[in-house]
């Protein structure tokens, strides 16, 4: 019996929805697996995991990392109409190449980072997500991070976890830290 490949969403207000997303990658490819993931929100910065990958060769090629975005992140902020439209097509540059990558049939495994705020904002619709799941090759795993999974989504994934913050070093005024946020 062929196996079918696994939906994972890890959303919630809670730290550390990409970091389980990237355990979740470097376990995949350990296995022998190929390894994708795009970030739709960052890309302006330079995070932790993507010097990781670049020191380490990009783990033999089977591991890759692209940053789509240019970090940004809403969380209510009022930002100006050519603004909020340069940002949406960055998002829907990163939802064009994540169906290219997802049908090609190049990967095992393939991690859309923080892919949930740009359905939650309205970059990508929540319907032609569903259907590229649908879609999707058979033995191809999927991993959804970000706040705000729709319903939709989560009923349609296999495994949905939500971080929820008990305590975090921001509410005491501390600011993220390289190398412990990104």
């Amino acid at each position: 019996m062929e196996q079918r490949g696994l939906v994972l969403i890890n959303t919630g207000n809670g730290k550390g929805k990409t970091t389980a997303a990237l355990g979740t990658a470097i376990r995949a490819w350990g296995d022998g697996q190929r390894v994708l993931i795009l970030q739709f929100i960052k890309g302006a910065w330079r995070y932790g995991e993507l010097e990781a990958v670049r020191a380490l060769g990009g783990l033999n090629g089977k591991l890759e990392i692209r940053s789509m975005g240019d970090g940004f992140v809403f969380h209510g902020k009022k930002e100006d109409e050519a603004e909020y439209e340069r940002k949406k097509q960055l998002a829907r540059d990163a939802w064009a190449a994540a169906e290219r990558e997802i049908m090609s049939g190049a990967w095992d495994l393939v991690v859309l980072d923080e892919i949930l705020y740009a359905i939650h904002f309205g970059m990508v619709s929540e319907a032609e997500t569903a259907r590229l799941i649908e879609e999707r090759p058979a033995k191809l795993n999927l991993i959804f991070t970000g706040r705000y999974a729709t319903e939709g989504l989560i009923a349609l994934a296999d495994t949905v976890t939500e971080m929820h913050p008990v305590k975090h070093a921001f509410e005491k005024g501390i600011r993220a830290r390289k190398g412990i946020e990104y």
